[in-house]
């Protein structure tokens, strides 16, 4: 431990020790210049560390999401899945901590609480919630985008008598729903991965849904061998493929216009990319995302498979998203998502129907009534990509708050730095993604 109260001069102070943070710490020692990251986990993996809760998979393929910057590093490790779980990407995480020895530079079970820009000497001052005050020339905020959990914005929770979770603050040792009346607020991307895993448990499962969401299936199962295979031994093509892609994965984006084909060859292509799974289908054609006409068409096809696979007419009709350009809220990937309305555990609350009103002692009450409830799970995603910077104390050139200067929403340069905070770097800040 370094001694509390003790001034330390340090080249880079790097906040967070999740993907970004471990590559920051390996790249720093690389180049010959102190650093020390804090991170407020008993351990590595950011994200991957907190969100414990069931069906926690990345919807990026295992292939695609890895380290790019050591050959090594990916003939050492094997995925098991084609989209890894939570578990998994967790040891890979500290698999990597250990390879490249980057423990010893990274404090745990500490909190950064304010980084102040010291005019004088032109250094950050970083103070921590263990007494910690270090100064460097640099600062790097590498929190992540999806870190800070959002409570929804309901008064009266805490009236609730039974259990309550929030799907990125998951306890360590996980939750057994078995014979319980589970209700699970939200139906973004946590709550369409762990509610087809909590309706496999709990008694009754009712899903308390604002906004539907598009969601592609993942068709998920064990690892492609071959293709493992062959990015190991094309690593340097492998990795330039993805970098050129546009959206950072090898999966190949289709050129062509969709007008430009007929509608036999659209259908084919949709359906050929549906059975690929995941945000592949968003690559179907080249104009989905500025044609809003092609938009609409693929829209449509996915609302097909929607009221497809949900026997109900009613819950299908509530599950399908009008509201929104299809790929313009993130895609979601998963596995049984709509199948599982048609257990008969399931009940779908569409609160664009029937708001909720307020929290019981005994669960949710809506416009329609009661909801009797053992837990409910806040599904309710994070304050994303400002909340985990916002909520340190930073402050810039003339003592200028970032609250303050974000104060009409974040501006960036290229997401990675803001003026007036000289020497502050953004990993993934609000911007850059």
């Amino acid at each position: 431990m370094h001694n509390h109260g003790v001034d330390e001069e340090l080249d880079v102070v790097v906040v967070g020790a999740g993907f970004a943070g471990l590559y920051m710490l390996h790249k720093m020692r690389e180049i010959g210049v102190a650093a020390r990251a804090f991170e407020a986990g008993s351990g590595v993996g950011g994200t991957w560390y907190w969100n414990r809760y069931p069906g926690a998979r990345c919807d990026v393929e295992s292939i695609d999401y890895t380290y790019s910057f050591s050959e090594e590093l990916q003939r050492d490790w094997r995925w098991s899945e084609r989209y890894p779980a939570q578990p998994e990407i967790l040891r890979y995480l500290n698999f990597v901590a250990d390879k490249f020895d980057l423990r010893r530079d990274i404090q745990f079970e500490t909190r950064v609480e304010s980084a102040i820009f010291d005019d004088e000497t032109n250094r950050w001052v970083v103070t921590t919630d263990q007494g910690d005050v270090v100064r460097a020339q640099f600062c790097v905020m590498a929190t992540g985008c999806l870190s800070t959990p959002k409570r929804p914005g309901l008064d009266g929770a805490e009236i609730f008598q039974g259990a309550t979770y929030h799907t990125g603050q998951w306890p360590h040792e996980g939750v057994d729903f078995t014979g319980m009346r589970v209700g699970i607020i939200g139906t973004g991307s946590s709550a369409i991965q762990s509610i087809p895993q909590i309706a496999k448990q709990a008694s009754q499962l009712t899903v308390f849904q604002r906004t539907p969401n598009f969601s592609i299936p993942a068709h998920n199962g064990p690892i492609d061998h071959e293709r493992e295979q062959w990015s190991d031994t094309h690593f340097a093509e492998f990795r330039e493929l993805a970098r050129a892609s546009g959206f950072g994965s090898s999966n190949i984006l289709n050129p062509q216009l969709l007008f430009d084909a007929t509608p036999q060859e659209r259908a084919a292509e949709f359906e050929r990319r549906w059975q690929i799974g995941g945000v592949a289908f968003l690559g179907s054609f080249i104009d989905l995302l500025f044609n809003e006409q092609a938009n609409e068409i693929a829209a449509e096809f996915v609302r097909e498979k929607i009221r497809a696979t949900v026997h109900d007419p009613e819950v299908a009709a509530s599950l399908t998203p009008t509201d929104h350009p299809f790929g313009s809220k993130r895609l979601c990937v998963d596995i049984d998502y709509f199948e599982t309305y048609n257990r008969p555990n399931v009940t779908l609350v569409d609160l664009k129907k029937t708001p909720i009103v307020e929290f019981t002692p005994a669960g949710i009450r809506t416009t329609d009534g009661d909801h009797e409830l053992d837990a409910i799970v806040f599904a309710t995603g994070f304050d994303a990509m400002t909340g985990a910077l916002l909520s340190i104390d930073i402050r810039g050139k003339d003592g200028v708050s970032l609250r303050d200067r974000w104060a009409d929403g974040p501006r960036t340069y290229l997401g990675l730095m803001v003026a007036g905070f000289p020497n502050l770097f953004t990993i993934t800040g609000p911007g850059s993604p």
